[in-house]
């Protein structure tokens, strides 16, 4: 059993939560998750100028949720690479390597809100190559040696407590995308299952280990209820919110995203994307995989900081014994 959480602290007025107390809340649950006995993970998202609070800086609450933890795995999903200094987000993770103690990866993206591009006055047509090089600097910098950037000689320090550094994987949503994390990152995770291929066809060429078939994220969202009619009742308005407003993103954009704006939660739970489900269905779903992983966005779209323990703590005291 594996326990992969993910968060990105939306965090709509009609939550009527502080920001304060859900970022307290996420370090509760890492400190909780820690205790399970069973490996764990968190990922933290970012994004820029979003009304609901989107955090902007994954980095500093990985060190907070860290801080609170031993044993869980942290990640930013994903680190935007044109809206950032590629020197700062290597001190940054050197930095956070030592924190955590070699616990924390970074996934870099190219972004695709148009208002961030905006934002940062960045044109997006400049993705490709402000990725290409964030993770060639991170790369680099992670050797803990000088090396050339940009036509001059930069050292970053500290060195990382992880020899070598975080892992830097690439995220993407094409072909190139695809290829280019082959070329020059540690990994890759697609926003799709089509684009592996493309990945695994490029690592093999390039004489690379065969990673295997089948690699995508999933970026469905499952919760537990008792009940589940009631369950829906209580967290209906934030999955939608969640949906929305990615889906707001991704029309803005043109871009392939998992997301969609729909007109009420009826719809949106006959679409199947978001999954409410009880302990007893959920053990059964986990025991037909051949690696259970339960997967949680616990403070989805601002999920209040009660119903995420609620679920939570079903999966604490129904669903992990099954595996024990």
């Amino acid at each position: 059993m594996y326990l992969s959480m993910r968060f990105d602290f939306r965090n709509p007025a009609f939550a009527g939560t502080s920001m304060a107390d859900r970022y307290a809340a996420a370090c509760d649950i890492a400190e909780w998750a820690d205790g399970l006995g069973i490996p764990a993970s968190m990922s933290i998202s970012e994004h820029h100028g979003s009304e609901d609070g989107y955090i902007p800086s994954p980095q500093l609450m990985i060190a907070a949720m860290a801080a609170r933890s031993k044993t869980v795995r942290f990640s930013t999903a994903a680190t935007i690479a044109p809206f950032h200094d590629p020197l700062r987000i290597a001190e940054d993770f050197c930095v956070l390597d030592h924190i955590t103690k070699g616990r924390v990866d970074l996934i870099v993206a190219g972004g695709y809100a148009p208002s961030e591009f905006a934002m940062f006055d960045v044109p997006v047509k400049e993705r490709p190559k402000r990725v290409t090089e964030m993770v060639n600097t991170l790369k680099a910098a992670f050797a803990g040696k000088p090396f050339e950037y940009r036509g001059r000689t930069v050292h970053v320090t500290p060195e990382p407590y992880t020899p070598g550094g975080p892992k830097v994987i690439m995220g993407g949503a094409s072909e190139p995308a695809a290829r280019r994390a082959a070329r020059i990152a540690d990994a890759f995770v697609p926003s799709a299952p089509e684009f592996w291929e493309f990945y695994r066809d490029e690592m093999i060429k390039l004489g690379k280990p065969d990673p295997g078939p089948g690699m995508s994220g999933n970026a469905q969202v499952t919760a537990l209820a008792s009940d589940v009619d009631a369950g829906w009742d209580a967290m209906g308005p934030y999955f939608l919110h969640e949906t929305n407003a990615y889906g707001a993103w991704k029309d803005a954009a043109g871009e392939d995203t998992p997301y969609n704006v729909f007109p009420d939660i009826a719809a949106l739970r006959a679409a199947e994307f978001y999954h409410i489900v009880t302990p007893d269905e959920y053990i059964a779903q986990l025991k037909a995989s051949p690696f259970p992983v339960a997967q949680f966005h616990p403070l989805c779209g601002g999920m209040p900081i009660a119903t995420a323990w609620d679920s939570l703590k079903l999966f604490e005291k129904e669903v992990l014994p099954a595996f024990r």
